[in-house]
């Protein structure tokens, strides 16, 4: 993942770390870790999980509470040199 912005002068910080890790725990691998994603999950009821959906899922389930003047990217990883971003 990555969040790119300006600087909060208060914080030092585009995004405090905490914050963003409390995020995808909350989101992502609460949602999709150990999970059949065909079987146990709302958003691949009706979608294939091939990895250019499920980085989509991600990125939608994320965007909504990252600040909209910061811009986001995911990247999920098959193997060490097959990924996917989004956006691209």
């Amino acid at each position: 993942m990555q969040v790119t912005g300006e600087i909060d002068p208060k914080t030092g910080y585009v995004i405090d770390m905490k914050v963003l890790s409390d995020l995808i725990e909350r989101e992502v691998h609460q949602r999709f870790d150990h999970k059949n994603l065909n079987l146990d999950t709302d958003a691949f009821v009706n979608l294939i999980p091939t990895a250019e959906n499920i980085v989509v899922v991600i990125y939608q389930l994320l965007r909504p509470h990252i600040d909209p003047s910061h811009d986001l990217k995911i990247r999920l990883y098959e193997t060490e040199r097959n990924f996917v971003e989004y956006p691209g």
